[in-house]
């Protein structure tokens, strides 16, 4: 490979890791958001957020998380091994989850999922200027 070959190939090898960073850390943030700003009875709802690249999970359970800590974590297990052009999914499959996105909680009255999408360009440009900054402009 010629000197220009292998500084292209550095380049794009240097994007593609920017990249594949900016998509891990927006998704965990904005997944995050969502959950921290999930309603809490028991617990339940914040407790069934699930994450998954490829395809949507189907069906829910009985985790109670009323700090949204332990489905935080798992966000993150999940979104570490996310990569630019995968297609993240965030599903909350509990039968009164659309109600409570559409104001049926006082917690909650704006929704989560509607406030954090209209907030999605500004967290994705915080992203892209922290990976930046780490990694010398």
């Amino acid at each position: 490979m010629s000197d220009f070959g292998r500084q292209v190939q550095r380049i794009s090898d240097k994007t593609k890791r920017r990249l594949d960073l900016v998509v891990r850390k927006a998704t965990f943030e904005a997944f995050s958001e969502v959950v921290q700003m999930s309603p809490v009875d028991e617990g339940r709802f914040k407790g069934n957020w699930l994450t998954s690249i490829g395809t949507a999970q189907s069906g829910y359970g009985e985790q109670v998380d009323p700090s949204g800590q332990a489905t935080i974590a798992s966000i993150e297990g999940v979104t570490l091994s996310a990569e630019a052009g995968d297609v993240v999914y965030f599903v909350n499959n509990l039968p009164y989850a659309q109600r409570l996105e559409y104001g049926w909680s006082g917690q909650a009255p704006g929704g989560m999922v509607r406030i954090t999408a209209a907030k999605w360009q500004p967290i994705v440009d915080k992203m892209v200027a922290q990976v930046v900054a780490q990694d010398g402009g």
